[in-house]
């Protein structure tokens, strides 16, 4: 992911989404941006009982931004039922690019 000249890792990140108690998996990709090339997107599949709330979505990317740089924390997030793994076991991140191009 590049943005606005930095170079961002997903793990690093989705490492930090997955410590929030809210979250039981996390996936990032970079979204394009008029401004800054690409901002980091988090796909979030929550914790069973959790709800996606504006209010949530706020809390986690408070949550990065309190232990990442300023630059990592993600600027857009989606909640999704699942992620899409390959067989073993692995993100696919061009299905959650697709997504991202068709505006989920």
């Amino acid at each position: 992911i590049l943005s606005a000249g930095y170079r961002i890792g997903p793990t690093e990140i989705e490492d930090s989404l997955m410590q929030h108690p809210a979250v039981a998996r996390a996936a990032v990709i970079g979204s394009p941006d008029p401004v800054r090339g690409e901002v980091v997107k988090a796909y979030l599949v929550l914790s069973p009982g959790r709800e996606p709330t504006e209010d949530l979505a706020r809390a986690i990317q408070e949550h990065v931004r309190t232990r990442l740089a300023a630059h990592e924390y993600p600027r857009k997030i989606a909640f999704v039922d699942e992620l899409p793994m390959t067989a073993t076991g692995k993100i696919k991140r061009d299905v959650l690019r697709r997504w991202d191009r068709e505006g989920r």
